[in-house]
Order: structure tokens, then C-alpha cells, then sequence
């Protein structure tokens, strides 16, 4: 499917059941940590992407806060996060999607100078290299301050902030990305922020290596409760300083060892990247945590001969001895996309009719727009902010007789009439082909070679009698 290149939010499916309309959504703006009318099923720790705000959305759950943020890195308040980066939420929740936050953390994954970028904007998949490191970008990557193409055009121009996950090979995935121009920083002391695992340790020389990358801690201070003896070969750590004049070497400033995201006998949950999958053991991890396949453990969306590394799935379970015990694992990877145009909104019931497909809205879709001027606004105000014959581009995962949305992005339009799916077929006749409900008529073009339950992608336009068909013959 062609892709304009703009940015996309991290994927995302919803924990419970939907939030209704937009009266139980609230009407914006963070509500106390110090009360709440949620009737919580859980109490414990929630990890995962911002997906919209009007208090804080993670994972699914609207969490009400009193809108401090606990951060290293420049951040102390609420209002200066954004969609995509991921938090770390102490409070409790419930199954109807509410919570109460008393805490939240955010921690950089990455930050420093760009020192090179690609884009493909057909694709929407691309790459950035910095301090050694390689991010990948998806169109689940959400981008401010500038866009994919300024920076694959301009790497040496920008300072950036990455929050994403870190991936079995070392490697991350993005799912924010803030750009600056180079110079300016983030409001923290620190230039850059490196975090993996220590290789190469050499205590007498004073450093080690972080995925090929030097970082050399003869200033460096231990940070909390972490000391500098304590560094060995294998150890996640997160480093903050300064680059050498060459730009080949971190001169750390601080240390400390990786968060432990969990405390002991927690109710939690977190999304990410699957790694170190042990199919024997039954084990695999995210983002350091190891999680333990149960004999009890359930599975939405995804079976467990799906698992395997580099799946994104979101895992809720009870951590214990330092291993989280699955009770649930949800997969989050989108299988359908569709550009069009909105023809009906629901708000009532948060639903788009998009060129045809019933898409439908959730607590965790993610609502972003290429040409506002507020990239904060409340979630209310995103679906509000909705109008009949707005272009949208939406990812998500194909249902019976609906589209239920991961990411809806507004765009400006597109450079011809024509409507764009990929999704998977559920009915082909002598003269249509049908997809979720919608009825394509074939308009002389071909099938051949497609049959029901097969992916494919289509183009197609409405005709004046407001009928749908076919804009040309169907690839799989």
C-alpha cells in the first residue's frame, strides 16, 4: 500500500472493553491522583505508549493523574509529554479501561546528535544511527519537532529524543522520536543518554562498550543506589554525559543500572518487542523482563505457536522472583490498513464510516494529525475534532464486519480519488469482491488468482450512484 511517510503512533490494542462515548471519556484535562471513582480489578505497575491525553492513556486504561511526572531527563510534567513515549504508570485499574495513576515515569531511550537517517516514504520504514546505535522506523513511529524526510534529508541538523523498545540483537525500535535542532537540547544537563548492555568492561582503562559503542566512566557517578563496582560484562545499564570531540566515545557523567520496571508480587502489564524467545522453556522477554508462559497462561489475537522474536504483543500477568507469570498475551501487530475518506461519524459510539469500512474507535487507538497546531489536545478534542470528508489513513485489525483502529492519522488529502485497503477477503462473486461489509464492484478488472481469506490490496473509488468499485485489478 503506498504510505505518504507521515507519522504513525506505536501500535496498540485496547485492555478491556471499549469506553463508550465521549461523556465516559471525560471532558479533558488531568484529574487528582488522590481520587477516583474506579473500582479497580488491578494495583500494580502498567508499561507502555502515551496514546492520547485528558489525563494519560496506556495500555488501553485512561489513567487520571495529578499531572507530575517523575524523569531525569527534562520532563516534570505532564503537559510536556507526548503521544508515543513510553511510561511507566504505579496506580491501578480497572477492566472497563479507568485508572488511577500514582505515579509515572518516563526515562529517554536514547538521546544525542543524529548522525544519520533514511525514509522510505512508500514503505513508511526507515532508519536512525546515533551514538553507535541503530533505531528502526515505522509508520507506528510518532515523530515531532520534525518530520521523517527533514531528518533523512538533514541528519547533521537535529538533536533527538528516542522512546522505544531495545530488541534481541541489541538494536531499537522507535516509538517517539522529538527532533531539535542541533545546539538545543532537552532541558537535561546532559548531552546524551545510552542505554544496553555492558560489553567489554576493562576496569583499570575505565570503559566498556554499549553495542560497539565506547563509553569511557573515569568522571562518572553512580547514580541511587547503584555503584560503579558493581559493572560487569552483561549488565543493563543507562549511561548519561557528553560525546569526545570525535563523537566515537560517551564520556559518562552518570551510571546506574537499568530500572527494574516491576516490584515483587505486582499486578502489571507491558508491550513490546518480543526477545531471547525459548520455546522449551516457555520463556521470552520484553524489554529486559522475562516472562514465564503458564499452563493457564490465555491468548487474544494471537496463539502461542505465533510467538516468537520480534512479535509485539502486550503481556499482563502477576511478577514474581523477578519473572512475570503471563495470565494474559495480546498480540498488537495491525493486519489490515486503509486510506480514505470519512463519510459518517458516530460519536456517540466512536465510530468513522471511512470510504465504505465501519472503522471503529477504542481507549487505545492513537489520533494524530499532520496539520495541527496542537499536538496535545485532549482525546475528546481529537475525535471531535473529526469532520465528514477528512482524508484519514488507519491501521488497525480486520474484524468480522469492522476495522478496529490502532492509529488514525488525518492527513491534508491524497493526489487522486481513489480509496486504498489491504485486508483480507471475505466473500468474491461473478461481480464484486467484499472486505469487512464493504461491497467492491469488480468494474471489468480482474480477480484471478484471489480467493476468500487471502490478503490483498485494492484500489477503488464511489461512484456517483454511491456505489464502490474497483480502480484496477487486485494484487495479493
Amino acid at each position: 500500500m503506498k504510505r505518504n511517510g507521515l507519522s504513525k503512533a506505536i501500535q496498540l490494542v485496547m485492555v478491556g472493553t471499549l469506553v463508550g462515548g465521549l461523556t465516559a471519556c471525560g471532558g479533558g484535562g488531568s484529574g487528582s491522583s488522590g481520587s477516583s471513582n474506579t473500582s479497580a480489578n488491578n494495583e500494580g505497575t502498567s508499561v507502555g505508549a502515551v496514546t492520547g491525553f485528558g489525563s494519560v492513556y496506556v495500555n488501553g486504561t485512561r489513567f487520571k493523574t495529578d499531572g507530575s511526572v517523575n524523569s531525569d531527563d527534562g520532563i516534570s510534567r505532564e503537559d510536556q509529554l507526548e503521544k508515543g513515549m513510553v511510561l511507566k504508570i504505579k496506580g491501578d485499574w480497572d477492566d472497563r479501561g479507568e485508572g488511577r495513576a500514582d505515579a509515572i515515569s518516563y526515562d529517554d531511550t536514547l538521546r544525542g546528535p543524529l548522525a544519520s537517517a533514511s525514509w522510505d516514504a512508500v514503505a513508511s520504514t526507515g532508519q536512525l544511527q546515533m551514538l553507535g546505535q541503530t533505531i528502526a522506523l515505522t509508520n507506528q513511529t510518532v515523530f515531532r519537532g520534525a518530520t521523517p524526510e527533514q531528518l533523512a534529508a538533514n541528519p547533521a541538523d537535529y538533536n533527538v529524543r528516542v522512546s522505544g523498545w531495545r530488541l534481541d540483537d541489541g538494536t531499537f525500535r522507535a516509538s517517539y522520536v522529538g527532533a531539535r535542532l542541533a545546539g538545543s537540547d532537552f532541558g537535561d544537563m546532559n548531552e546524551a543518554e545510552l542505554e544496553g548492555v555492558v560489553q567489554n568492561l576493562d576496569a583499570v582503562a575505565q570503559t566498556f562498550t554499549i553495542n560497539g559503542f565506547k563509553v569511557d566512566y573515569t568522571s562518572a557517578v553512580a547514580d541511587d543506589d547503584f555503584s560503579l563496582d558493581q559493572l560487569k560484562n552483561g549488565l543493563g545499564v543507562e549511561v548519561e554525559g557528553e560525546l569526545n570531540g570525535a563523537g566515537d566515545t560517551l564520556i559518562a557523567l552518570e551510571i546506574d543500572e537499568e530500572d527494574d520496571f516491576f516490584d515483587d508480587n505486582d499486578d502489571v502489564e507491558i508491550s513490546g518487542d518480543i526477545y531471547d524467545f525459548d520455546a522449551a522453556a516457555g520463556t521470552f522477554r520484553i524489554n529486559g523482563v522475562l516472562v514465564k508462559l503458564m499452563a493457564d497462561t490465555e491468548y487474544d489475537d494471537i496463539s502461542a505457536g505465533s510467538l516468537e522474536n520480534g512479535v509485539f504483543v502486550k503481556v499482563e500477568g502477576d511478577f514474581r522472583n523477578n519473572t512475570l507469570e503471563a495470565e494474559e498475551i495480546e498480540g498488537r501487530d495491525g493486519d489490515a490498513e486503509l486510506d480514505g475518506v470519512i463519510e459518517q461519524i458516530d460519536l456517540t459510539n466512536e465510530i468513522l464510516m471511512v470510504s465504505g469500512v465501519k472503522v471503529q474507535l477504542t481507549a487505545s487507538t492513537l489520533i494524530d494529525d499532520d496539520d495541527s497546531d496542537d499536538d496535545r489536545r485532549d482525546r475528546v478534542d481529537d475525535i471531535n475534532a473529526f469532520a465528514v470528508g477528512d482524508f484519514v489513513e488507519v491501521e488497525g485489525r480486520q474484524r468480522a464486519d469492522y476495522l478496529e483502529a490502532f492509529t488514525v492519522e488525518r492527513e491534508d488529502g491524497d493526489d487522486d480519488d481513489n480509496f486504498e485497503l489491504e485486508a483480507r477477503v471475505d466473500a468474491i462473486s461473478d461481480t464484486s469482491v467484499t472486505f469487512m461489509n464493504l461491497e467492491i464492484l469488480l468494474n471489468g478488472y480482474s480477480v484471478t488468482g484471489i480467493k476468500v481469506g487471502d490478503e490483498a490490496e485494492v484500489e477503488y473509488n464511489k461512484t456517483a450512484g454511491g456505489e464502490y468499485q474497483l480502480t484496477e485489478s487486485i494484487d495479493n
